[in-house]
C-alpha cells in the first residue's frame, strides 16, 4: 500500500461515525482536538523521551511537573500538591481512590465496614474504580438530590451521622463538578465542610467542568474545589485537546507518592539521582507517553485568553439554547443550565413521548449536520445537548435548533 492509499484508508475511516472536528458536535461530553496539540504529539513522539522516570528525561518531567502545578494553582490547592498526567478520567480515578485507600489506611478486608456517598448522577467510573482498586464491597449510599440534580448537604451530613451510630465507617464522599447527565455542579463548600467536621476524604470528579474555573462562573459555581483532597480534571473537554489528556491532583503530593510508589534494582540509578518524584512515583504507568508537549504547546502558542474566552462562549450559548427551547411550547426543558448541558424532550400531542423522542434523536442524527445524545432522568427518555466543542458557534447552535423543530414537526404530522 503506498501513501496515498494509506491516506484515503483513514480518510475512510475518520469518515464513519461522529465526527469529533465538527462544531455540530453536541453529543455526550464534546472533545477537541485542537492542531497545536497534535503538533505536540508529533514533536514528543519524534524526540521520545521518556518522561515517566525523572533520571531519563528530567526537561521533560520537569515540564509534566510545570503544568501539574498550574492546575494546582488554578483550583487553588497549596504548595505540597502534586498529581499525574492520564490518558483521562478513568485511570485518575482509580489513582485518586487507590490514594484515598492507603491514606485512610483502609484495607480491602474492611471494605464492608466503610461508606462511600455519591449520587445518582456519579460517573460510573467511580463504581468500576472502587471494583479495580478491591474496594467492591464498600457500602455505596447514593445521597439524594436537589431539584436541579445536585447533592443535598442536609442529607448527606445526615446520613453520615447515621452510619457512624451504625458502627459503620464513613469514608468517601464523590462530589461532581459537572455531571455528564445535566452538567450540574454539586455544592462542594457545603460538602466540604461536611468532610472535614467528620473527617472524611473528599473527592471531586471535576472532568467535565474543572476547566471552567477559568471563567468567572466558573470560580462562583466550584467554590469549595479547593478544600478536596483529590480530584479529576480532563484536559481533553475543556481545554479542547485530543482524547487521551486528563489529570488527577492530589492535595499532597506525598500521600499520591506513598500510594504508588516502588523500587527495582534497575531502577537504582534513577532513584539516587534525586529526591524529585517521577511520574512513575505518582502513577498506575512505569511505561507511558510524554505528554506534556500536547498542552504546553497550545498554552504557549495561544496564552489563556482564548481558552477562557471559549469557555464562556460555551457557557453563553448554553444558556442560549435554553432559553431558545424554553420560548417553544412544546419542548419541556430542564433547569437553567450549572455549565453548558441542556435537557430537554418534545411532548407530542399524541403518542407516547418516550418513543417519540426516540425516532426524533434518530432523525436529527440521520439528517447528518449535528449530534446529540440521549440520557434517562426519572426514567422518562431525554435528549441532551453539551456544548463544549471549540468549532461549537451561535451558528451551529441555531442550525442544532432549527433541525430539531424541523424534525419535531415533520414526525408530529406523519
Amino acid at each position: 500500500m503506498g501513501i496515498a492509499d494509506a491516506l484515503a484508508t483513514l480518510d475512510r475511516v475518520h469518515r464513519v461515525g461522529i465526527d469529533q472536528t465538527s462544531g455540530g458536535q453536541f453529543a455526550f461530553i464534546p472533545g477537541g482536538g485542537i492542531f497545536p496539540a497534535a503538533l505536540g504529539d508529533l514533536l514528543a513522539d519524534v524526540g521520545n523521551a521518556y518522561a515517566g522516570v525523572h533520571f531519563a528525561a528530567p526537561a521533560a518531567a520537569a515540564m509534566e511537573r510545570a503544568l501539574l502545578r498550574w492546575m494546582a494553582d488554578l483550583v487553588g490547592y497549596p504548595e505540597s500538591a502534586g498529581g499525574d498526567l492520564t490518558s483521562g478520567a478513568s485511570i485518575a480515578h482509580i489513582e485518586g481512590i487507590v490514594t484515598a485507600r492507603e491514606a485512610t489506611d483502609l484495607r480491602p478486608a474492611d471494605a464492608s465496614n466503610a461508606v462511600v456517598y455519591l449520587t445518582s448522577q456519579t460517573h460510573h467510573c467511580i463504581e468500576k474504580g472502587l471494583r479495580i482498586c478491591g474496594l467492591a464491597e464498600c457500602v455505596i449510599r447514593q445521597v439524594e438530590l436537589d431539584d436541579r440534580r445536585r447533592l443535598r448537604p442536609d442529607v448527606l451530613e445526615a446520613q453520615v451521622r447515621a452510619d457512624a451510630a451504625r458502627g459503620l465507617r464513613p469514608w468517601l464522599v464523590v462530589a461532581t463538578a459537572g455531571t455528564t447527565d445535566v452538567g450540574a455542579v454539586d455544592p462542594l463548600d457545603a460538602i466540604a465542610g461536611i468532610t472535614e467536621e467528620h473527617g472524611l476524604w473528599l473527592h471531586v470528579d471535576a472532568a467535565y467542568g474543572g476547566f471552567f474555573l477559568l471563567t468567572d462562573h466558573g470560580r462562583q459555581r466550584l467554590s469549595g474545589i479547593e478544600r478536596s483532597q483529590t480530584l479529576v480534571m480532563d484536559q481533553h473537554k475543556g481545554l479542547f485537546l485530543p482524547w487521551g489528556s486528563g489529570a488527577l491532583l492530589v492535595r499532597d503530593e506525598r500521600l499520591l507518592a506513598e500510594a504508588h510508589r516502588y523500587s527495582a534494582a534497575y531502577l537504582a540509578d534513577a532513584h539516587e539521582a534525586g529526591s524529585v518524584y517521577s511520574a512513575s512515583d505518582l502513577s498506575l504507568e512505569l511505561t507511558r507517553p510524554f505528554r506534556g508537549p500536547r498542552l504546553w504547546l497550545p498554552l504557549k502558542l495561544f496564552g489563556l485568553a482564548p481558552f477562557r474566552a471559549a469557555l464562556e462562549e460555551k457557557l453563553l450559548l448554553a444558556q442560549y439554547f435554553h432559553r431558545r427551547l424554553s420560548e417553544l411550547p412544546q419542548w419541556n426543558v430542564g433547569p437553567e443550565p450549572d455549565l453548558s448541558v441542556v435537557t430537554y424532550r418534545y411532548l407530542p400531542k399524541r403518542g407516547d413521548a418516550d418513543d417519540f423522542n426516540r425516532r426524533l434523536l434518530d432523525s436529527v442524527l440521520g439528517d447528518g449536520r449535528v449530534a446529540i445524545s440521549s440520557t434517562q432522568l426519572d426514567g422518562s427518555y431525554t435528549l441532551r445537548t453539551a456544548v463544549l466543542h471549540y468549532r461549537s458557534h451561535l451558528e451551529q447552535v441555531d442550525e442544532l435548533l432549527d433541525v430539531l423543530n424541523r424534525e419535531a414537526n415533520r414526525l408530529e404530522s406523519s
